[in-house]
């Protein structure tokens, strides 16, 4: 016990002091706090720059229909020869010309429409347009069959569904989206999070064997304890890592929103006092939703499948670092690996979201290489007690079992030198 404290406590250390540890860690969320912070000003920007387009109205239809709005400004170039408003569009660089002729039916109209753009158009851009047009024929249409506008106005019905379940509680028609954003994020951190704490195992494997310590470390010291060290001392240091961002990036996104005036509430917070009343109801109900969202259990159960999804494939990544001698090496023992954890995302993000009670979900929320990812998922959407229970139960065998296996690869492994080992042979060292 006492070795494989010490060998905790170098592993953590070494990962700690390193150099290229210590710059990611207050790199890192500077760099996450800079994206979010560039993308939103961008975005900013991009709202704000106001489209010009011209158009070219031989039916003196559309005129009136053609009103500024915030994003686009309409000039009327019906009064000059077609050959001269395209020459204009182009000298002023304005974002295109709308052409409209004159046709015999609104039907031959509809279908004749031109947009005369060097570059493509905007897709909002002509949603609007195509949007006025269609409203202006449809009205004319109407007229035609001798339908009376008022009356059609005054009969279309709104419908508006209230979502409340049997207990009484009202929902908002997001909530589904609110779930899956936060289950989704916790699983791809998750995802990541373990990719990148394996990777330190194995490289810290490698660069050991490579430098021949590895030969006098295991002369003290047994294989599964050097292994175990390992895993945990990363696993501190990784877990250290990860509290430090979460606490760094969350004054970052403070003095960010403060400094550059980003709004960090929901999109359209600002103008809820002009929104109308369902729409002002539909917000207060998302928020509810996502007050009652399990975060607390969302946030513990992200620790514990982090402990164990890190520690289940923490020992595949070591097995494999001791099997070789360099990196270039490792590559072909790498899909083993990252398969399930490519699986897990695709199964949460196409299955948990469509179903997360389905058979597929809670198969998937079960089998100790994907259940990290899934389950975590799942769990925003409400998943009995009993059940994360049982995934959690099975994860800790499986990291048991993988562990044991993985150390009977290691103990060979790891004095194994200039031979690329196959899969043939690692079942080999299994029997040893």
């Amino acid at each position: 016990m006492s070795n494989l404290k010490l060998i905790i406590k170098r592993e953590f250390i070494a990962r700690v002091r390193n150099r290229t540890f210590v710059v990611m860690t207050f790199l890192s969320p500077l760099i996450f706090v800079g994206m979010i912070s560039l993308i939103t000003w961008l975005a900013t920007l991009n709202n704000d720059e106001v489209k010009q387009v011209a158009f070219f109205d031989e039916t003196n239809l559309f005129g009136s229909d053609f009103i500024d709005s915030g994003n686009i400004d309409y000039l009327d170039y019906s009064k000059l020869p077609l050959s001269d408003a395209k020459d204009s569009v182009v000298i002023k660089k304005l974002s295109g010309l709308l052409y409209i002729p004159k046709k015999k039916s609104n039907k031959e109209l509809a279908a004749s429409i031109q947009f005369y753009a060097d570059e493509a158009p905007n897709i909002s851009i002509l949603n609007d347009i195509e949007d006025i047009i269609a409203s202006k024929l449809t009205n004319q249409n109407f007229k035609q069959k001798g339908l009376d506008l008022g009356v059609i106005e005054d009969s279309k019905a709104k419908v508006n569904i209230q979502i409340e379940n049997f207990s009484g509680e009202k929902t908002s028609k997001m909530a589904n989206y609110v779930k899956m954003f936060f289950g989704g994020a916790a699983g791809y951190f998750l995802m990541m999070f373990i990719i990148i704490y394996g990777n330190m195992v194995m490289r810290s494997v490698i660069e050991e064997k490579a430098n021949r310590i590895i030969e006098i470390i295991i002369s003290s010291v047994k294989p599964l304890q050097l292994m175990m060290g390992k895993i945990l001392g990363t696993s501190f240091a990784g877990i250290l890592q990860f509290l430090i961002w979460v606490i760094l990036g969350s004054v970052l996104l403070l003095v960010a929103t403060s400094v550059f005036g980003i709004d960090p509430q929901p999109v359209g917070m600002e103008q809820s006092i002009a929104l109308q009343e369902d729409n002002q109801q539909e917000i207060q109900l998302l928020l509810q939703d996502i007050l009652k969202l399990p975060l607390g259990t969302l946030v513990l159960s992200f620790f514990v499948y982090f402990i164990g999804g890190y520690f289940l494939y923490s020992a595949i990544y070591a097995a494999i670092g001791a099997a070789v001698d360099s990196e270039t090496d490792s590559q072909q023992f790498m899909l083993p690996i990252i398969l399930p954890l490519m699986l897990g995302i695709y199964v949460g993000f196409f299955s948990v979201i469509e179903n997360p009670h389905g058979t597929v979900s809670t198969v998937f929320s079960m089998i100790p290489l994907t259940s990290p990812i899934v389950m975590l998922m799942r769990i925003p959407f409400g998943v009995p007690w009993w059940e994360v229970t049982i995934s959690i139960l099975l994860l800790v065998g499986s990291i048991i079992f993988i562990t044991w296996l993985a150390a009977k690869i290691y103990r060979v492994g790891i004095l194994m030198y200039g031979k690329k080992p196959s899969y043939k042979e690692l079942f080999k060292w299994l029997k040893y």
